[in-house]
């Protein structure tokens, strides 16, 4: 009989030990049965106060006309100062490339990669990762900083964003 038990522990998956593992648990605790009564209890539940698909509705919507500014219901306008103090990051794009990860190892002191810029063209202006500006770097008291030379409309930015 020995035998026999080695046999079918042998048979058993590493899975399916596991899952016996977790079963014996779970009746050494006691939980195993609560658990299921009370998912029972919320079906049978939920199966009396009649929830079918059958009684779903879709919920009205308005429809706007294509663009349309958006209205303000005749209620007091949307107070803007709620989002004025909302960190956002900026950051300056001077170019990038792509290399392949043999060369990037290949990378010490000194190593030059070239991006997909000419020297002297304008940096991008990204806000979150979206492009609002381009512009050009300057110094001010010994640090540096950018002028802006041509911002992005919000409309062209909302298109980028579509994309």
């Amino acid at each position: 009989m020995a035998d026999d038990d080695k046999k079918d522990e042998q048979e058993l998956s590493e899975d399916e030990k596991l899952a016996a593992e977790w079963e014996a648990a779970m009746e050494e605790s006691g939980d195993e049965g609560e658990r299921e009564d009370e998912w029972a209890a919320a079906m049978a539940e939920a199966g009396e106060t009649g929830e079918a698909e059958d009684d779903v509705q879709a919920a009205p919507m308005e429809e706007f006309e294509t663009g349309s500014e958006p209205s303000t219901g005749g209620g007091p306008a949307p107070d803007i100062d709620v989002i004025l103090d909302i960190p956002v990051t900026i950051s300056m794009e001077v170019g990038n490339t792509q290399i392949p990860i043999r060369n990037l190892l290949q990378l010490n002191q000194g190593s030059v990669i070239e991006l997909d810029r000419l020297a002297g063209e304008p940096l991008d202006v990204l806000v979150n990762g979206t492009l609002i500006a381009h512009g050009e770097v300057v110094m001010v008291n010994e640090k540096f900083g950018i002028r802006l030379t041509d911002v992005i409309s919000p409309g062209e930015r909302i298109k980028r964003l579509q994309k």
